[in-house]
């Protein structure tokens, strides 16, 4: 019996809390089942199937405002506030780099406010977030680390977790092992916990154990924002983390300007454009940005843009993305190409091995180091844990044996500054594609005018009121209004729903699914070999069992097979194909 078989086995027999295929996140859509087929002949129809699906938003949102657990988690973010306590948002893959916007966001908020009113400096600390891995999987995923819940529990202790604070354990699918962890910790720490999913509460508790026991849990509040499958299947990066960067994002807004319309006088509060909106409103404004981005002209233009990269990347071309304040949200996009759809994942400055990653952001305005702290609003948190962490929370051998260097030193060898980047620029074909949001028309032409000339085609995509400053060769506008508000929540959605669209509909395109499938995806975690071998046996319609001996032969064949500098190809695939060969 190989090695890989020994792997099939053990994990068909020892992980069966990993079987998730009864869930809603992993269910395939119908309105999406031709995708890829649509795609290949007309783009803009398959582009509007896709925003089909999030048309299915605004529905179930408007169910969770109306309920009490979204009226206690605002009255818990009031609280503490008022109280001095701390508030933690606790995620991993898509929703760490959540919980990393919502953390961001809010500092940026506190460092202007305190400007004119120096009494509210202490609020910029209040919040914090955790993802599995720290900081460094913001970039590039930690393999495995949401697998345990004693990482989430550790993590989440380090940054001191106390009485009267308020968690909030997001997770798109609810079984992620790492955020039930922070569940548990912040329980046990006396704090008031929230636990945000996208599955139908008693899907989950029939059929995951570690979800049904938080469910039964009456200490910790439950919000389940279920809007039904994902456009792509599984792909929880869409509509599910949309709908919780809208539910939880509006009641901490609507927190915030409570708290401070109590200590501000009303002339202070009228400049800073305060006022309290309801759910019903924040529920309107939804539906009214949804709409202007699947308008007609919206579709054009997002079909314009994919045209645009799939070109770029079917000639071996690189595309390089420069944002200033948005740069958070453009990255968040970029980097969850690579594990979504197999692509390359972002390369550190002292690596020339391995193949540079097709899309990569930069800020046209500082230097690395400086863009990290203006990107997060503080200094990067990456993990410094050594043997003996791991040893006290039984870590995987792996972990104890070669621990993953995963510390401030490894994140800054990103190089995502203003510095020359000649990886970047002397591919076959190279665009810098400037994202200008709201009224970012200064940042596009200072981008162009700084970096245009080192690339083969300039871009600028567009998103609100600001203008094509400058001369790109090509302009994606978007014309929507995108209301203020104090964690600019309506900016961020916007660019989230745009890019979301863009990237997936250019990875359709460029044949990474089939029907509605992500076939090229990487099985770094036990969810994701269950989905692999879920989709290998859609796909063939052989046993899950014969699917996941397939997948682990396949996922041996590329690790020892894989040389440095060359893409490796997708375990999935390479699967599928196999057995569709053999029979």
């Amino acid at each position: 019996m190989s090695d890989a078989v020994k792997r099939a086995e053990e994990f068909l027999s020892r992980e069966k809390e990993f079987r998730l295929g009864e869930l809603l996140t992993e269910a395939f859509h119908p309105k999406t089942k031709t995708l890829s087929q649509t795609a290949g002949m007309d783009l803009p129809a398959a582009i509007r199937c896709l925003q089909s699906v999030d048309d299915e938003i605004p529905p179930a949102m408007e169910k969770v405002l109306r309920q009490d657990s979204f009226g206690r988690l605002v009255d818990a973010f009031g609280e503490a506030m008022s109280k001095g306590k701390k508030i933690f948002f606790t995620g991993c893959g898509s929703t760490g780099r959540l919980s990393i916007l919502l953390e961001a966001a809010w500092r940026r908020f506190w460092r202007e406010i305190k400007k004119t009113s120096p009494e509210m400096n202490v609020m910029e600390n209040r919040v914090f977030s955790v993802m599995a891995g720290g900081d460094f999987a913001l970039i590039k995923a930690v393999e495995g680390y949401e697998d345990f819940p004693d990482f989430g529990r550790y993590q989440l202790r380090e940054l001191g977790v106390g009485p009267g604070d308020v968690v909030v354990a997001i997770t798109e699918g609810g079984e992620t092992p790492f955020v039930i962890g922070t569940a548990w910790e912040g329980l046990d720490a006396g704090a008031k916990v929230f636990f945000v999913y996208n599955n139908p509460t008693e899907l989950l508790r029939r059929h995951v154990k570690r979800s049904r026991e938080v469910i039964e849990e009456p200490r910790i509040t439950k919000l389940d924002l279920t809007t039904g499958p994902m456009a792509i299947t599984g792909s929880t990066r869409m509509q599910a983390t949309t709908a919780e960067l809208f539910i939880v994002g509006s009641a901490l807004e609507i927190a915030m300007v409570r708290f401070l319309q109590q200590r501000l006088s009303p002339s202070d509060a009228n400049k800073l454009k305060l006022r309290e909106n309801r759910p019903d409103e924040y529920h309107r404004r939804l539906c009214d940005l949804l709409g202007r981005l699947s308008s007609d002209e919206a579709v054009d233009m997002l079909a314009a843009a994919t045209a645009y990269e799939e070109d770029i990347y079917r000639r071996q071309g690189l595309v390089t993305y420069f944002a200033d304040e948005f740069l958070l949200d453009v990255l968040t996009d970029t980097t969850e190409r690579s594990p979504t759809f197999m692509l390359p994942a972002f390369r550190k400055q002292d690596d020339n091995l391995s193949p540079r990653s097709w899309a990569f952001v930069k800020d046209p305005l500082r230097p690395t180091q400086d863009a990290w702290r203006e990107l997060l609003q503080r200094e990067p948190r990456g993990l410094q844990w050594g043997l003996d962490v791991y040893e006290r929370m039984n870590a995987p051998d792996n972990l104890k044996f070669q621990p993953p260097r995963l510390d401030n030193a490894e994140i800054h060898k990103f190089m995502i500054g203003c510095e020359p980047d000649p990886s970047r620029t002397d591919a076959t074909d190279s665009a810098l594609v400037v994202v200008g949001i709201g009224n970012e028309d200064k940042l596009i032409s200072t981008a162009l005018d700084k970096f245009g000339s080192q690339y083969k085609k300039t871009a600028a995509l567009i998103i609100g009121p600001a203008d094509a400053a400058g001369t790109p060769d090509e302009t994606f506008r978007f014309i929507c209004t995108l209301a203020d508000s104090p964690l600019r929540l309506w900016h961020h959605l916007a660019v989230k729903l745009v890019l979301n669209t863009l990237s997936t509909a250019t990875m359709v395109r460029m044949d990474r699914v089939i029907g509605n499938a992500m076939v090229w995806l990487s099985p770094s975690n036990k969810k994701l070999i269950d989905r692999g071998s879920r989709l290998i046996a859609q796909q063939t319609g052989c046993s899950y069992e014969r699917a996941c001996i397939a997948l682990h032969e396949a996922l041996e064949e590329v690790t020892s097979g894989q040389k440095q500098g060359k893409e490796a190809p997708s375990p999935v695939a390479l699967a599928i194909e196999r057995i569709q060969n053999t029979g």
